[in-house]
C-alpha cells in the first residue's frame, strides 16, 4: 500500500467522523476540510509514528505539510526513503 494510502487511513480513524480513507482526496486540507483541531493533530502525528515505525522530523514540520494529504505524504516519504 502506498503512503497516501496509509496516511489517509491513519486520519479516517483519528478523525472517527465516518469519513472513510477512500472519501479523502489527496489535495484535501487537514485542517480547513476535516476540521482536525490541536488534539486531533497531535493524535494524528502519533498515529503516523506507529504507521510507518518513524520518528517525525518535528522541528522541520511545518504548518504547510499539514495543508494536504499529498503534501504530508511526501514529507513522511522523505523521511522513509532509506539514508544512502
Amino acid at each position: 500500500m502506498e503512503i497516501e494510502e496509509r496516511v489517509k487511513n491513519v486520519l479516517a480513524r483519528v478523525l472517527d467522523n465516518g469519513i472513510t480513507a477512500g472519501e479523502i482526496g489527496p489535495e484535501a486540507d487537514l485542517v480547513e476540510q476535516y476540521g482536525l483541531d490541536s488534539l486531533q493533530t497531535i493524535t494524528f502525528l502519533l498515529a503516523i509514528e506507529d504507521e510507518f515505525d518513524l520518528e517525525l522530523d518535528y522541528p522541520n514540520l511545518q504548518l504547510d505539510d499539514l495543508r494536504s494529504v499529498r503534501q504530508f505524504s511526501t514529507f513522511v516519504a522523505n523521511l522513509a526513503a532509506p539514508v544512502r
